[in-house]
């Protein structure tokens, strides 16, 4: 069976970003009796999934996965009861993950995994991404990053600030944020059993600093 291939609007291949390679600011979440430590293998995005699913069934919240709008140009048909999509392109570049509503404010945000220990890649992300959290927050919006440190098994809300900081940075030559930094200046996300992911602990901390004077 072919893999199926994605493009960009431009026709660049596009290819999945996935690299190789608890004391925090925000990091106010007390100890609970429902914190999990594991995630019996779903992934980031699986586990966000079902954290917004919880959130929205308790009228906490409106978040959704965008949908991401293809255009299929070749499929074949090895059986009738089914089809193999080989090749797609993006009709146009996507922006983020997830978007939705929360207290009356719009939020916008990207879920990213890596299995670095020391730093989180910058080539994680596009420009067009970067821009687009950028003009978000222009309006208001509040943007940020869910990270996940898989070999150490921690998730973490970075503020958008932060990524901005180290992206506007690139021409000095960096390329990924380093672990600590992160550690310090986001917010440490725990397993819970509903929901799964509790990030919106990390929003409210994000919400109350854009009310300090």
């Amino acid at each position: 069976m072919r893999k199926m291939i994605k493009h960009y609007p431009n026709g660049v291949p596009f290819q999945e970003q996935f690299t190789a390679d608890h004391k925090s600011s925000f990091n106010t979440a007390p100890a609970h009796d429902n914190i999990i430590y594991g995630n019996r293998g779903m992934s980031l995005e699986q586990e966000i999934n079902l954290s917004n699913k919880y959130y929205l069934e308790s009228g906490i919240a409106v978040i959704h996965k965008k949908p991401i709008p293809i255009q299929i140009v070749d499929v074949c048909y090895p059986k009738r009861s089914a089809a193999v999509i080989k090749e797609a392109y993006f009709k146009q570049a996507s922006t983020t993950d997830y978007n939705g509503v929360y207290r009356g404010h719009y939020i916008d945000f990207e879920a990213k995994e890596t299995c670095n220990r020391s730093s989180f890649p910058l080539n994680n992300f596009h420009d067009h991404q970067i821009k687009h959290m950028k003009a978000c927050e222009k309006q208001q919006g509040i943007c940020f990053t869910i990270v996940k440190f898989v070999v150490r098994q921690e998730i973490y809300l970075m503020p958008s600030h932060l990524l901005f900081h180290y992206w506007d940075g690139r021409e000095k030559g960096r390329k990924s944020i380093p672990y600590e930094q992160i550690k310090q200046e986001s917010y440490l996300i725990n397993y819970h059993i509903n929901p799964r992911i509790p990030y919106l602990k990390g929003v409210d901390q994000l919400i109350n600093k854009l009310k300090m004077p």
